[in-house]
């Protein structure tokens, strides 16, 4: 987390436990990666609180080491991982196609700050409580769209209704995070996702009750052809 390591260790570990309690709601092997969600938040928080014993312990190596860790969570993964969790459960053909379309631009954006940070400078600094990464080109509008876009937008084309508000959330944490220290908005967004990833366990856990999904209305005379989905 964003402000000390005991918080990040306390957050890291209970996303774990809760991580670990979502995996066991899982139902399909298709839910499986969704399900991953606040088990991989939570691994991700653990390495930021170790980055900051780094800091207090002053162990540049075990910094380095575990920043191109964490970065490789925050750069590299959710923008691949989250489009793609999501359009594996979609069972709507056009929300499918329209997740690959965005996972294409996951991989792309992913992909594209894999590259920066292996060629370029990554550095964690403190500054005002908060681990600031200096990875530059993450910032550069092209990447935060690409970047963005793979990670809020692909929840507004889930069929569920969970997973939708999940994409409002994001956005406006993404919103919090920029006005609340736009310099250590990396590692200020990540915490707040994190928290919101227990929105995947409400999910697998209330979808049997009907809790935010679209249901189909059954026309009388008509085939199955012709129901419609309600949004």
């Amino acid at each position: 987390m964003c402000f000390s390591p005991t918080a990040s260790f306390i957050s890291g570990t209970a996303l774990c436990f809760i991580g670990i309690a979502t995996l066991k709601q899982t139902k399909a092997p298709a839910e499986v990666p969704f399900a991953l969600f606040p088990l991989l938040f939570g691994i991700q928080q653990l390495t930021e609180g170790v980055i900051w014993l780094s800091f207090s312990h002053n162990i540049p190596v075990l910094r380095q080491v575990m920043t191109y860790i964490y970065s490789l969570f925050s750069h590299l993964l959710w923008p691949i991982y989250v489009p793609f969790a999501i359009g594996i459960m979609e069972a709507v053909k056009w929300r499918k196609q329209a997740l690959l379309v965005l996972l294409v631009l996951g991989v792309i954006a992913g992909l594209f700050l894999f590259y920066w940070i292996t060629v370029g400078p990554l550095n964690a600094e403190v500054i005002s409580h908060h681990i600031v990464y200096i990875s530059p080109h993450f910032y550069s509008v092209p990447a935060m769209i690409l970047y963005f876009t793979a990670t809020c937008i692909s929840c507004f084309f889930s069929s569920h209704g969970f997973i939708r508000l999940l994409g409002v959330l994001l956005v406006l944490s993404l919103i919090a995070a920029q006005i609340a220290h736009s310099i250590a908005l990396v590692s200020i967004w990540c915490f707040f996702a994190a928290i919101l990833s227990l929105l995947v366990y409400l999910h697998l856990r209330l979808r049997d009750r009907g809790w935010g999904q679209n249901k189909l209305t059954i026309i009388p005379s008509q085939s199955t052809e012709n129901y419609k989905e309600l949004h």
